[in-house]
């Protein structure tokens, strides 16, 4: 029987997993060892998540126990998941293609709600952000183009690739998810930021609706 923390992250998922839970198990010798407490005090003294990257490996000692090579490991895998992020001191991954798109935003898979996201790029088509601009079913109606266009705007982004996941597993687009490209391109290329692509995620395999000629 496994630890409760445990089950609970393989019932969920990772992409759905508290933050509290995560820390738990990621800081874990083995099954056994996985403390409630110990993910408690490190979210407190980190005050965001996102602060775990700051962390310097004393400090991830005292609060998590770790030493000796678990302690490089866990840092290691610290930096594998800033730079997975483009928030690795400066560094960007480029963009070649929708298969780049469908590593960036693997985390989607499995989830059971549709998330509309978008990758913004620099002049180079190196990453600057990936945003989540809405949960939910896609369509015409919530995915306002103002919301996509301010968060471009704001970071400077020189274009974008819009992206979600099918739920269904299925990555073929709808009606609907080509007339809400539609409508982005004809604003991206009035505003000067051209939407590059749009690709949807399924199990194991993706949509790329520039691929296909649909945009």
């Amino acid at each position: 029987m496994g630890h409760p923390v445990a089950d609970r992250v393989r019932q969920t998922g990772f992409g759905a997993a508290s933050p509290l839970d995560l820390l738990a198990v990621g800081f874990a010798r083995r099954e056994e060892d996985v403390s409630e407490e110990m993910s408690r005090s490190l979210l407190k003294k980190l005050g965001k998540i996102q602060s775990l990257g700051e962390m310097s490996p004393a400090e991830l000692r005292e609060e998590t126990g770790l030493d000796g090579f678990e302690l490089l490991q866990a840092m290691a895998l610290i930096e594998l998941g800033r730079r997975a992020g483009g928030a690795g001191r400066g560094w960007k991954p480029d963009i070649d293609g929708p298969e780049d798109i469908a590593d960036l935003f693997s985390h989607l898979v499995g989830e059971k709600r549709e998330h509309f996201c978008v990758a913004l790029l620099d002049t180079k088509n190196n990453l600057v952000k990936a945003s989540t601009i809405h949960i939910g079913t896609v369509n015409y109606s919530v995915v306002g183009a103002r919301e996509v266009f301010r968060e471009a705007i704001r970071e400077g982004a020189a274009s974008l690739i819009a992206v979600h996941n099918h739920p269904s597993g299925d990555p073929m687009p709808s009606a609907e998810d080509i007339a809400v490209t539609e409508r982005l391109v004809q604003i991206g290329n009035m505003l000067e930021i051209p939407v590059l692509d749009h690709v949807i995620l399924g199990d194991r395999r993706f949509f790329s609706l520039k691929r296909q000629g649909l945009m």
